[in-house]
């Protein structure tokens, strides 16, 4: 008896009449639909990273330079690195690929998402690749350029709360937002270039 049960359930199940089916088992999963961000053409089409995400993209580029950093000094010993070795690893932070981010829309907002970036909703569609690796290239070297890569060595130095101040939340920074005003963000565009 016992293998006539057996292969009953196994041809059940193949023709998907389940056990739980049939007895009346859990009601079946509702499927969700998820549609990619829409983009502006100038999310799609700029060289430069849109305003609205100018923030997230300082988040994203503080947390790389902090990694890069803290590896570097973990090869000698956690101590200070020399001019020559801080300077190499910035310009290797800044010229890095930049693949795992992307744009992911949550309640209509588009956010940028990827390491070091606060955890975005898990079931939503990203869109990585195309503008956003060399947008946060340029947004680095930006930095590097116009903070000087001492100035931002040593904030590393004093921990990354004290780069993420530096870089995104300073007077000039990305996400100044309400101190900033309206002259900020066309400067912003302007060191860009």
């Amino acid at each position: 008896m016992r293998p006539v049960l057996a292969a009953w359930l196994a041809l059940s199940l193949l023709a998907g009449t389940g056990a739980e089916e049939m007895c009346g088992g859990p009601p079946a999963a509702s499927t969700h639909s998820i549609a990619a961000p829409q983009l502006s053409p100038e999310e799609r089409l700029s060289p430069h990273m849109p305003e609205s995400l100018r923030c997230d993209a300082c988040h994203a580029i503080a947390f790389q330079i902090e990694e890069q950093l803290r590896r570097a000094e973990g090869k000698v010993g956690r101590k200070a690195l020399s001019e020559l070795d801080y300077v190499e690893v910035l310009e290797r932070s800044c010229s890095q690929g930049w693949e795992s981010y992307g744009v992911q829309e949550l309640d209509g907002e588009k956010r940028l998402a990827g390491p070091g970036l606060p955890r975005q909703e898990p079931m939503s569609v990203m869109v990585m690749g195309g503008p956003w690796p060399s947008r946060l290239s340029k947004m680095c070297h930006g930095y590097v350029g116009e903070r000087g890569e001492a100035q931002i060595y040593g904030a590393h130095r004093r921990g990354p709360a004290a780069l993420r101040e530096l870089l995104c939340h300073g007077e000039k920074g990305a996400c100044a937002g309400g101190k900033a005003g309206g002259p900020a963000p066309p400067k912003a565009l302007q060191n860009e270039l």
